[in-house]
């Protein structure tokens, strides 16, 4: 299944697994509307305790930026497949590829310097779902 077309295919794969967070922290900026991000911090701080809060301003202002990120670097996935991929599929591979492992060891190696090493466990299933069949090349074939 190392086929261009599923590569091209797993990219929009990709797109919805990063920006779907986006939406959950956007609405974290209210407090009316934070539960389900107070919920998916406390879920990726395991374990459930309801330690995680949208209290203060400041989670509310940094669940702005973080939704706003994901959102956007999930709508460039999508771009990059339905735009860039057919030109250009292997470096848009790599790219993606790049992106997904960056955000991986930074956000990790950054939970577990906080006190939050389960998130950096929730990581390694994240990764493993957005890269897919993205690890290896496709094999040769022609569009």
């Amino acid at each position: 299944m190392r086929t261009h077309n599923f590569h091209k295919f797993w990219l929009k794969i990709t797109a919805i697994v990063i920006g779907s967070f986006g939406p959950i922290f956007f609405f974290g900026t209210m407090v009316s509307t934070s539960e389900p991000a107070r919920w998916t911090l406390d879920l990726l701080s395991l374990p459930l305790d309801g330690v995680q809060n949208y209290n203060e301003p400041t989670t509310r202002f940094l669940s702005a930026l973080t939704g706003g990120f994901l959102f956007g670097w999930g709508v460039m996935v999508w771009c990059l497949s339905i735009w860039v991929h057919e030109k250009a599929p292997e470096q848009v591979r790599k790219a993606v590829l790049v992106g997904i492992l960056s955000w991986f060891f930074l956000d990790s190696t950054g939970s577990i310097a906080s006190g939050n090493p389960s998130n950096a466990l929730i990581n390694i299933l994240v990764l493993l779902i957005a890269v897919g069949p993205l690890w290896l090349p496709a094999k040769n074939e022609k569009y």
